[in-house]
């Protein structure tokens, strides 16, 4: 009788083990729900004041316990979302700055771009791709393409390529510093995907150099083999290259006479942004 309900019980178990794991899963959660709600009602909080404010006075506006408030607030500060001041006072810090930097310049030079990028695509006939740096890759953030232009190469919105690999990647690469270029190579080996790949840093160093001269960049089927892209640089109004402007097409189709189109078109989106070539120049 013992032999029968010891198999009962181990027959059970694995059940047992599944549900207490869903349900420890749901729980943590439920918890990472809630600290997350607390963390923005507290920068809500710290955004409706002006001034620095008293670990008292964010308990009080956003109900938390003390302990609680203090807790997060600590580790809101470690990530410099949250700034602590003298005499333990606490402000918005400088990340959300950044980062709503960051969100606020790819909206503008997305909403800019958008028109022009049509324009361009009905001249072409090949897919226009709007592109910005993000760590070691660049992220396609807008595109135009039409699916009666005939055979076009179409990169997904949201889609992740090396920085060396790609005509816009190497835009970037062209105006970092030299040390970055180098630090970028060592992180990431310059790994290639085809036989056309600028593997090599010297390599890519006279890349770069010819991207500086000519003010363009060319991907010669380095990211997929079949397919070419030109890119120009779009600049911000302080002059800073913001995103690059590309035109992906199937290797065979790409034509030259293009590259003054791409060119001029990435310079009127960088107008329409605030850039002035003459004031860069100076």
């Amino acid at each position: 009788m013992w032999d029968m309900t010891a198999s009962y019980l181990d027959s059970l178990a694995p059940t047992a083990q599944a549900d207490t794991a869903s349900k420890s899963s749901v729980r943590s959660s439920e918890v990472a729900i809630q600290v997350i709600d607390r963390a923005m009602r507290l920068l809500d909080a710290l955004a409706a004041h002006p001034d620095p404010v008293t670990l008292k006075e964010l308990s009080a506006t956003t109900g938390l316990h003390a302990s609680t408030a203090h807790r997060i607030l600590n580790d809101l500060v470690v990530g410099r979302y949250v700034e602590r001041v003298d005499n333990g006072l606490y402000q918005l810090g400088m990340r959300l700055l950044e980062l709503g930097s960051l969100v606020k310049g790819r909206l503008n030079v997305r909403e800019a771009a958008q028109a022009a990028m049509r324009t361009l695509h009905h001249q072409t006939g090949q897919t226009v791709n709007l592109s910005v740096q993000q760590g070691d890759e660049i992220v396609y953030i807008e595109r135009a393409w039409s699916e009666r232009s005939g055979m076009q190469v179409v990169r997904a919105i949201g889609g992740r390529a090396p920085l060396h690999l790609t005509s816009t990647g190497k835009l970037f690469l062209s105006v970092a510093d030299p040390k970055q270029v180098r630090s970028y190579a060592q992180r990431t080996g310059l790994a290639g995907h085809t036989r056309n790949s600028l593997t090599d840093f010297d390599q890519l160093q006279r890349e770069l150099a010819q991207v500086r001269r000519h003010g363009y960049a060319r991907d010669n089927e380095e990211l997929e083999m079949g397919v070419r892209c030109i890119a120009a640089g779009i600049q911000d109004d302080t002059g800073k290259l913001v995103a690059g402007l590309s035109i992906s097409a199937p290797a065979e189709r790409m034509r030259d006479e293009w590259i003054d189109l791409l060119v001029h078109t990435a310079a009127g989106i960088s107008e329409a942004l605030g850039y002035e070539p003459s004031a860069a120049r100076a």
